[in-house]
């Protein structure tokens, strides 16, 4: 059965370049196109769309209002479309907020360039995320035909001392999944937290400054050099690796470039190598929502040094990948709701 995609944007020239790749899917189908905010929250009700793609500057009403409206109104999976800039990072993150589950950033002004190369990335995601609709579905009606026979195992307490710190890894659903988690985190939490977020590079610093205005936490954009200290969680810079060192006794955050061919950036599994390297059995690598298996093979090395790792379980994932990847390979001591995540971190320091 055809996924059904409702597009949001106010040009003609784009909703038509969408709507090609789109069709080009014989997994997706076009049930609709929309203006603008007030159209899309009218169309989204009415056709009732499997995922809707939103732009976010539109006359009428813009992306982020509408998203408050179609979550209110008839709950739906938004994928943001937006573009690289600084502004449209922040207005990116309203709509996150607002409640879109996922963006895909325009490289450009011109349709056809700005889907670009990675355009059957987008139709991947568009896939992924409605797939996680029907399984909510399907998990709701399960709920309410008694308890799961199936229990995620538990993480325990105190896995590593005072001179280790926490990983974070996480793509696609981490904005949303990363403020549940960091919010539970004391802002006297006793080591430094390192994050690497799947994000564009003009999106990190904006992502890192609105977590730091909504919890106790310090939260930072981590720069090269910079000394990793307790009580603050940083955000790998987006377009990069980030990396963790001990330099003189003392952990330090340090940025390297990519090398051709390596599509994750931040990647999750050079931080959690690094981690490795640098604090040994005090590292615990926690592995969030996210497309793909980027994070494993960190995770391996995270374990054979005697280091812990927990996942995300599949039921509160955005995208059951990430997560899944690294269960798969048997590499998790604990399976976690999302809801239980950061209060587990709260413990984990002896």
């Amino acid at each position: 059965m055809a996924v059904g995609v409702l597009i949001v944007d106010d040009s003609v020239f784009f909703r038509r370049a969408l709507r090609e790749l789109i069709s080009a899917d014989d997994r997706l189908i076009v049930v609709g196109e929309a203006a603008n905010g007030r159209e899309a929250i009218l169309k989204a009700c009415q056709l009732k769309p499997d995922i809707i793609t939103m732009d976010v500057e539109m006359p009428i009403m813009d992306g982020i209002s509408a998203v408050r409206e179609i979550m209110n109104r008839c709950p739906t999976p938004i994928m943001m479309l937006s573009s690289l800039t600084k502004a449209g990072a922040v207005a990116t993150l309203e709509a996150l907020d607002a409640g879109a589950v996922d963006f895909y950033p325009k490289s450009s002004s011109d349709a056809k360039e700005a889907l670009g190369d990675g355009a059957r990335l987008l139709t991947i995601r568009l896939r992924l995320l409605a797939a996680r609709k029907q399984r909510q579905a399907i998990v709701t009606q399960t709920a309410a035909r008694g308890p799961s026979t199936v229990a995620a195992h538990h993480a325990e307490q105190g896995v590593i001392g005072r001179r280790g710190l926490v990983v974070i890894g996480s793509s696609t659903g981490g904005p949303a999944a990363l403020q549940a988690v960091l919010q539970e985190i004391p802002a006297n939490f006793p080591v430094p937290i390192v994050i690497a977020q799947h994000m564009p590079a003009s999106f990190t610093g904006p992502f890192a400054s609105r977590l730091n205005g909504s919890m106790a936490l310090n939260v930072v954009e981590a720069k090269d050099g910079m000394p990793l200290v307790a009580g603050t969680a940083y955000i790998a810079p987006g377009g990069k690796h980030g990396e963790v060192q001990c330099r003189a006794g003392a952990l330090v955050f340090a940025e390297r470039e990519p090398a051709e061919g390596e599509n994750f950036r931040p990647s999750v599994s050079f931080l959690f190598q690094s981690a490795a390297q640098a604090a040994g059995p005090d590292v615990l690598a926690v592995v969030l929502t996210g497309m793909g298996d980027d994070g494993t093979e960190g995770a391996r090395v995270v374990r054979a040094a005697s280091g812990h790792v927990w996942a995300q379980d599949q039921a509160s994932s955005v995208i059951y990948g990430m997560p899944a990847a690294v269960a798969k390979a048997g590499l998790t001591e604990a399976v976690l709701p999302l809801k239980e995540v950061g209060a587990a971190i709260s413990r984990s320091v002896r």
